[in-house]
């Protein structure tokens, strides 16, 4: 009760911010020190005697504050060094990290509008017409898109990403001009012009750090920044901080847009040219099994597939002399694919989401996302003159519209992220700490403007604990942990994880090793479970060609695995043009009895907007108790969404038609194996029952 009563005078806390123990800290530390006393078979003397007045009353809770502040600089090494720890974290004035910027004046030109309006082409046209130029983008289809561009227009430019450099020049000379991932931009090179595409991205989370790179780094006469309005007005206070006027250009959409009255309502009503979009893996197989069941060819695109097979099936799509007329994909036809749409039909108008603590939450999709997929329809230049948009439920019909009809909120911040350098200078100052603990107090001590945030570091905490153990040096550690992967993806995970192993060991990762690793040679997919293991080897074979630039003599065989990677391209578009046979095979392999996971009859999955649906695999002990969880989360989830007027919540008992079993397969709340293991719990419970009535 003393303890607990010294934590919460606010004394106490003050003295502890004061000695450099914020809220998060201090409460740390507290816990730490207060199990410390109750477990411990002994304590000082000092502190004995302290303890023993206080309890007896002859003593105040306060004299335990230089106790507490000892045991806290034991478990924080950084308190006798705050001082210094926070001049290294200070991020206020990210303009002066870019030296070379600074020193030449530059102009700056926003070309904003909406998508299908022309800016990025306007931007395009003078980066061709320069002497020198840099192009950067926030996919790997765009980059290559303008190095193709560029190069078919007789002006020699560069690819770079992180896995692949292309040379325009066959003696590997640098060309003039360069196409690159917007990581990948170098801000010491001069050039007379640079692109920024989708400057709106400046805000992400996760990525938004490389577009405020670009904007305050590049060493460019002109700079050209393309992307929403609502990044306007942070650009401009960006660029004041720099001395540098922002020239703003406004574009209109080329075609119109428009919101159709009726939602498509059944699979019977599709056209050519019509784009169902999804927000999950299951949908898509759902939405694009009843496609063929009806004798319609479907293309399929998602974000996890690689892009030579993006590119395939939007070429399947486009070709007018193909049978196949219609499109399922995820939000990832939202940028980086020419696509000739003539309908958007959103399966659903809620998204999966995960929130700045890393909690999944379930969403209406925002007015920029509705608006940057829903303006795919209807491109400049296509066959179609005019796009539209609809829901296929009547339900979401409206709300579509309310999303649409809003303004998009303001891009308020820049994200930020810490330097290799920033955080080698915090381990000279804690050499016992983990790497993933120097981050954790950076962006605790890191000082940051209205203008600015610190992006996610979760995925880099992730790898840089999964790697802890492995002895490498600070630099290489720091690599590895930037590595660009899936963290849910086991396969890759562990192939990082024996990467770094065998690196610590000086044995370079040879061809040979990786194929037995891998397997390859691999045939083309049987099942679902097939392609998704083949779409997991592909981004190994992405991770060795992203590490082969930084270790080359580690990573030695590149041009080999860049051959098999282009031939296991081949084998994942034979398994994604045959998707719904994979589909099938599934759920044949699937044992006799058990439900379907994908059931002919049953409705285009939706994802209520009560957030009950719930993506998390947790095991149940009954029936009863997965109903309940069900239940409880969609409670949870509710809390999240933000409500719309007129948007209606819906029960649980109306979604859908058939079993409930079969709805929670579809939906990925049961497994086969969890289905199985509660047939046999509720047959046992039956028994049991039965017995004690007997």
């Amino acid at each position: 009760k003393n303890l607990n009563k010294f934590y919460k005078r606010k004394e106490i806390q003050r003295l502890g911010a004061e000695n450099g123990l914020d809220a998060r800290l201090f409460h740390q530390a507290f816990i730490s020190f207060r199990k410390y006393i109750m477990e411990s078979s002994s304590v000082s003397a000092d502190l004995h005697i302290i303890l023993n007045d206080i309890c007896c009353g002859a003593g105040h809770v306060d004299d335990l504050f230089p106790f507490f502040l000892r045991h806290a600089k034991q478990i924080f090494p950084m308190l006798d060094c705050m001082d210094d720890l926070r001049k290294i974290s200070d991020l206020r004035l990210p303009p002066n990290w870019y030296p070379d910027a600074r020193a030449i004046q530059r102009k700056i030109i926003f070309h904003a509008g909406p998508t299908n309006s022309g800016k990025t082409y306007h931007a395009i046209q003078r980066f061709l017409s320069a002497k020198s130029g840099i192009y950067c983008g926030p996919l790997k289809l765009l980059a290559h898109e303008i190095f193709q561009k560029s190069n078919d227009a007789n002006v020699p430019c560069d690819l770079v990403t992180g896995e692949e450099r292309v040379y325009a020049n066959e003696d590997a000379r640098q060309a003039p001009h360069v196409a690159c991932t917007i990581e990948m931009c170098s801000t010491n090179t001069p050039y007379e012009v640079a692109v920024i595409d989708e400057i709106q991205m400046i805000r992400d989370p996760a990525r938004g750090w490389a577009w405020t790179r670009a904007l305050l780094g590049l060493c460019a006469e002109e700079i050209h920044v393309c992307g929403e309005p609502a990044a306007v007005d942070l650009v401009t206070e960006l660029m004041y901080t720099t001395g540098e006027e922002v020239e703003v250009r406004n574009y209109k959409r080329l075609t119109p847009l428009t919101v159709l009255d009726n939602a498509l309502e059944s699979l019977d009503n599709l056209r050519p040219g019509d784009c169902i979009v999804c927000f999950s893996k299951n949908d898509i197989y759902s939405v694009s099994r009843q496609i063929e069941a009806r004798g319609l060819e479907c293309a399929v695109i998602y974000g996890s597939l690689p892009p030579g097979t993006k590119l395939e099936q939007a070429k399947k799509f486009n070709d007018p002399d193909d049978p196949c007329k219609i499109l399922v994909a995820t939000d990832a036809i939202g940028m980086g694919l020419n696509l000739c749409i003539r309908r958007i039909i959103f399966n659903s108008i809620v998204k999966p989401t995960v929130n700045e603590k890393g909690e999944k939450e379930i969403d209406s999709i925002t007015t920029s996302q509705a608006l940057q997929i829903a303006g795919r329809a209807g491109r400049f230049g296509s066959s179609f003159k005019q796009g539209e948009v609809t829901t296929m439920h009547r339900d979401d019909l409206m709300q579509l519209k309310e999303i649409l009809s809003e303004a998009v909120p303001p891009v308020k911040a820049a994200g930020l992220h810490p330097t290799p350098e920033q955080i080698e200078m915090f381990a000279y100052h804690l050499p016992d700490a983990t790497l993933s603990n120097l981050i954790d107090i950076f962006v605790s001590l890191s000082q940051v403007d209205g203008m600015y945030f610190v992006c996610n570091i979760d995925d880099f905490k992730f790898l840089a604990d999964m790697i802890q153990h492995i002895p490498l040096n600070l630099r290489s550690r720091y690599v590895f942990c930037t590595a660009p992967l899936n963290r849910k993806e086991p396969f890759v995970c562990t192939t990082l994880l024996k990467f770094a192993r065998q690196f610590s060991r000086n044995e370079p990762l040879t061809f040979d090793w990786l194929c037995r690793h891998t397997k390859w040679p691999l045939a083309a997919p049987r099942n679902i479970k097939e392609l998704v293991h083949l779409e997991a080897v592909h981004d190994v074979f992405d991770l060795y060609l992203w590490l082969s630039y930084r270790f080359m003599d580690m990573f030695p065989d590149a041009v080999l695995v860049r051959d098999i990677q282009k031939k296991l391209d081949d084998i994942i578009q034979i398994g994604v043009c045959n998707i719904t046979k994979l589909i099938r095979a599934s759920q044949s392999a699937a044992a006799p009895g058990t439900a379907e996971v994908v059931s002919e009859d049953f409705p285009l999955s939706r994802t209520k907007k009560d957030g009950r649906v719930v993506s998390d695999r947790q095991g149940a002990a009954s029936p009863e108790a997965l109903s309940v969880a069900v239940e409880a989360a969609g409670l949870r989830r509710a809390k999240n969404l933000r409500p719309r007027p007129g948007s209606r919540r819906e029960d649980l008992k109306s979604y859908g038609r058939g079993s409930l079993a079969n709805r929670l397969l579809q939906e990925g709340l049961l497994t086969q194996e969890m289905l199985k293991q509660l047939e046999s719990e509720w047959q046992d419970h039956s028994k049991e029952v039965g017995k004690k009535r007997k």
